[in-house]
């Protein structure tokens, strides 16, 4: 992989090898060295059989269409199951990435082919036959809904498939591919809605599994939605989403923030919103003179498409474009479902990390600091900052960090967790405060997406400086966590700490070199949003 970085913040390059690495090459289940993959016997899927490999133990199949191609007139339309085929299809490599920027902010990354025909998924099973009936766990990637991809190493589902589950990665379509409204495009749709189609490749995935998993030994009865960052903030769209009800039966969601809550920098769009920005993406392409306009947007490059949908926003707030209320696949945001509560009623996970702001927050003085706290909290601007203050130009990046993590995620976990009680469900809280030894790393704590080489024991597929036993324990005990919740609805068993559920005493389980049960997560910015935002669990 190869990787070139703007801007100074030299520690940024070990973030970005953990979370935005991008190599399509097949990364072993096995030691170097390894014997070459073994001829697999043939699944038959819905679309026909195909073929994968084996590795030690484990089957792999990659590279797996679960959708036709989105290309040509099917730009910006609903998710088509994949043509049958005859001949067994080889799934042994990736499929393509979706389209996405060379750099996310301040960074530049090489993710491989890319190419609007995407739609692939991955499945890793320890199964050997299909009558076993394994958990399965659905990996929905990050990337602020424009970059990612299911095929990054640190998504290599070996390990995690060695605890006895079914692992399955998915792509789904990015930035203006995935999320770009025009009301032509809803004029065109039968529901009459644009704009969410990277949740509609979501659903879709999620149906394939439903339909096929069990050639894998997995139980499409049991099914476990789990992801990072825009793919945690999936989980909850999908959460909210009637479409996706009875496709998945429980959820995990990492560091997933819902936008209306906290940090008000991005919201969830109405529809009519999300349509002008795509009227305002077809003007910068000129489009809109041409006579047919929807032809013309469909003709467009990838690239012209993406240059045309960059907003400019600072790496602050990263997302351009996002899932809207559409009242199809969205009758409300996610905020609004899980207050009321009508979310979907399955067991939830989900959690923060203790510094998710330190690779977001832009280099700032104290006066501007001051400057956008004014700026995007108003009258509560002084509590804010009474919460989070800074005295001088070296305390803000601190400052920042806290009101981030604490403000725009921490208090959104919490909500989330204190609503599922109104939907007859459970819910479990987390708090990942464990650091790396390695030097590019120390500055930034525990910071926004560390805890994923430990969920998926994927350390050994970065280069980590400092890596210790404390290291290889708590990646095995949050591996026990994350499957036996996938497995029951319950993280608990054998040789884990116990983790309270979040109704007992608001109680969340810190993990990090220590695991042990707390309660009360940041409670003074907890209640400092409910205030704020007139929302109350």
């Amino acid at each position: 992989m190869r990787f070139s970085f703007r801007g100074k913040w030299a520690a940024i390059a070990f973030v970005i090898t953990l979370i935005l690495a991008s190599s399509l090459v097949w990364v072993s289940c096995g030691k170097k060295g390894a014997r070459p993959p073994s001829t697999l016997e043939i699944p038959q899927l819905d679309s026909g059989p195909i073929s994968g490999a084996r590795q030690d133990g484990m089957w792999y199949y990659l590279g797996i269409p679960y959708a036709e191609p989105p290309v040509g007139e099917l730009r910006w339309r609903e998710p088509r199951p994949a043509q049958r085929w005859e001949e067994v299809r080889a799934c042994t490599a990736y499929g393509p990435s979706c389209p996405q920027p060379e750099g996310g902010g301040v960074v530049e990354m090489e993710v491989g082919d890319m190419d609007e025909d995407c739609l692939y998924l991955n499945v890793w099973t320890p199964a050997e036959v299909p009558e076993e009936r394994l958990p399965v766990m659905v990996w929905i990637h990050g990337g602020a809904f424009r970059t990612g991809s299911s095929s990054l190493p640190i998504y290599d589902g070996c390990n995690l498939a060695g605890k006895g589950v079914v692992v399955v990665t998915v792509n789904y379509r990015l930035g203006p591919f995935g999320f770009l409204a025009h009301p032509l495009l809803s004029d065109e749709a039968p529901n009459g809605s644009s704009g969410n189609y990277g949740l509609l490749d979501q659903i879709a995935a999620l149906q394939w599994v439903q339909r096929n998993i069990a050639a894998f030994g997995g139980d499409p009865e049991n099914v476990t939605v789990f992801g990072e960052s825009a793919g945690g903030m999936s989980i909850l769209c999908l959460m909210a989403s009637p479409l996706a009800e009875g496709l998945f039966h429980r959820a995990i969601v990492e560091s997933g923030p819902m936008l209306d809550l906290g940090l008000p920098i991005s919201k969830t769009p109405t529809l009519k919103e999300a349509e002008a920005t795509g009227r305002d993406i077809s003007e910068k392409l000129g489009c809109d003179r041409e006579e047919d306009e929807l032809a013309a947007l469909r003709a467009a490059s990838p690239e012209e498409l993406l240059r045309a949908s960059a907003s400019g926003k600072p790496f602050f707030s990263p997302i351009d474009l996002s899932p809207n209320v559409d009242g199809y696949v969205l009758p409300e945001s996610p905020l609004d479902t899980f207050a009321s509560g009508n979310q979907h009623g399955v067991p939830l996970l989900i959690g923060v990390n203790a510094n998710e702001g330190t690779i977001f927050v832009p280099e700032m003085n104290l006066a501007l600091y001051r400057m956008m706290a004014n700026y995007l909290y108003g009258d509560s601007a002084a509590k804010v900052l009474e919460l989070f203050p800074a005295a001088s130009d070296d305390e803000v990046r601190t400052a920042m960090d806290r009101l981030v993590t604490q403000v725009g995620f921490a208090a959104s976990a919490r909500f989330a967790a204190a609503c599922m009680e109104r939907a007859g469900s459970i819910s479990y809280l987390y708090h990942f405060v464990h650091t790396v030894q390695d030097p590019r790393a120390r500055e930034l704590g525990s910071f926004h997406g560390l805890e994923i080489i430990y969920v998926f024991g994927s350390l050994d597929k970065v280069h980590v400086e400092g890596l210790t036993s404390e290291d290889l324990r708590l990646s095995a005990a949050m591996m026990t966590y994350w499957t036996n919740f996938a497995r029951t609805g319950d993280p608990n068993g054998p040789g884990v700490p116990e983790w309270l559920p979040y109704r007992t005493n608001a109680s969340y389980q810190e993990l990090g070199s220590e695991i042990v049960p707390r309660n009360g997560l940041y409670d003074s910015a907890y209640e400092l949003v409910l205030d704020m935002s007139g929302y109350g669990p």
